[in-house]
C-alpha cells in the first residue's frame, strides 16, 4: 500500500467526522476513495446504501484496501428508542462486524474503526487518565455497543489476517460541530453570567482536525495493525479555560462567577440536570502517550486554533441564516 494509490472504503461520508475526512481523502492523490452513505453524493464512486446487519456491500468493496468505518448510531442524552442497548447493538456492533467480514471476504488488508471513549466506562469510577492498557468497563448502551465492536473485530482479525485499528475518540470539535459543544459556544456568545468560577476540572477533547490526521496517519503506518489507540489534543483544559478560549474567540468576555461545585451539584439533583452538572464540573482525561510514541505522531492543530475555527465556522452560520 505504501507505494502505490491506496483504494478505501470510507462509511458514515455525510457525518461530522466523515464527511472531513472525506474532503481531505478526495483532495489527496494518494488515494482512490469510495463512499458508502444513505444518501446520493456527487462524486461518481458513491453507493447509495443504508448500512445495516443485512446490508450486503461486497460490490462496494472490490478492490479496496482500507476501509474506514465511521458510521454509527451516536451516543444520545435522551434516547427515545425502546430498548436502547438493542438499538446500538444492531447499528454499531452487528452492522460493523458484518460489513468487516465482507471486507475480509474481499481481502481487503487493514479495517478501521472509529470506536468511542465511552467504551472505556465512568470517568467518576476511575479517577485517572484513561489509557489503551486499561480494560474497557462501559457503562452504557452506546459504549457497550462500541466494545463488543472493538471485540468482534479483533476476532475477525485473528481469524482472516485482515488488520484492524481502533480509535477511541473523546468528544470531537470543530467546525460544524452539534449538540453540547455547539451549545455551549451560543451560551457564551450571550455573555451571560454562569456559575462555573470555581470549577476545577481536566477534560480531554480531540479537534476534528486532529482526529481526521490521526485517521489518515493509520491507513499505511506498519505499527498501527491490531491496535487500539486513544488520542486527544494532547492538551486538557479545565471548564472554565474552555469557556475562556471560545470567549476570546467570539470576541466577548466570560463571565464566570465562583460558585461551589457542591452547590452546584446539589443544585443538578434536585433538578433532575446531575449529568450536565458531571460533564461541566468532572474530570475526563485521555493518556495518549501509547499513541504518540506507537506511530511517531502529534496533533497538528493546537486546541486554541481548534476552537478558533470552530467558533468562526459558528459565526459565519449565523451570518448565512441572517
Amino acid at each position: 500500500m505504501q507505494n502505490n494509490v491506496v483504494r478505501i472504503l470510507l462509511t458514515g461520508s455525510h457525518g461530522f467526522v466523515g464527511s472531513a475526512l472525506r474532503q481531505h481523502l478526495c483532495a489527496s492523490e494518494q488515494y482512490e476513495l469510495v463512499t458508502i452513505g444513505r444518501r446520493a453524493l456527487a462524486e461518481q464512486s458513491h453507493f447509495v446504501v443504508e448500512l445495516s446487519h443485512e446490508s450486503d456491500c461486497s460490490v462496494a468493496m472490490s478492490g479496496i484496501d482500507v476501509v474506514i468505518h465511521t458510521a454509527a448510531r451516536v451516543h444520545m442524552m435522551n434516547d427515545k428508542a425502546a430498548d436502547p442497548l438493542a438499538a446500538f447493538r444492531q447499528m454499531n456492533t452487528e452492522t460493523t462486524l458484518t460489513l468487516a467480514r465482507q471486507a475480509a471476504v474481499a481481502g481487503v488488508k487493514r479495517f478501521i474503526f472509529l470506536s468511542s471513549l465511552k467504551v472505556m466506562g465512568d470517568a467518576k469510577a476511575n479517577q485517572q487518565a484513561f489509557d489503551a492498557k486499561q480494560s474497557p468497563m462501559p457503562s452504557d448502551p452506546y459504549g457497550i455497543s462500541k466494545f463488543e465492536a472493538e471485540q468482534g473485530l479483533m476476532e475477525i482479525s485473528s481469524q482472516t489476517g485482515m488488520e484492524v485499528v481502533i480509535i477511541r475518540p473523546p468528544l470531537v470539535y470543530g467546525p460544524g460541530v452539534k449538540a453540547n459543544f455547539r451549545q455551549l459556544i451560543a451560551l457564551m456568545s450571550r455573555q451571560l453570567p454562569l456559575p462555573l468560577g470555581s470549577v476545577d476540572n481536566k477534560r480531554s477533547l480531540v479537534a476534528l482536525p486532529n482526529l481526521v490526521d490521526l485517521i489518515l496517519c493509520c491507513i499505511n503506518h506498519p505499527a498501527a495493525a491490531n491496535r487500539t489507540f486513544m488520542v486527544s489534543d494532547n492538551h486538557d483544559l479545565s471548564t472554565p479555560e474552555l469557556m475562556q478560549l471560545i470567549a476570546e474567540a467570539l470576541e466577548k468576555r466570560a463571565w464566570l462567577v465562583p460558585v461551589p461545585v457542591s452547590l452546584l451539584k446539589f443544585i443538578g439533583n434536585i433538578t433532575g440536570k446531575s449529568a450536565v452538572i458531571d460533564r461541566l464540573c468532572g474530570s475526563l482525561q485521555v493518556d495518549m502517550t501509547d499513541t504518540l510514541k506507537t506511530l511517531d505522531w502529534r496533533p497538528p492543530v493546537s486546541v486554541k486554533l481548534g476552537i478558533t475555527q470552530t467558533v468562526a465556522a459558528f459565526l459565519a452560520e449565523g451570518k448565512r441564516r441572517c
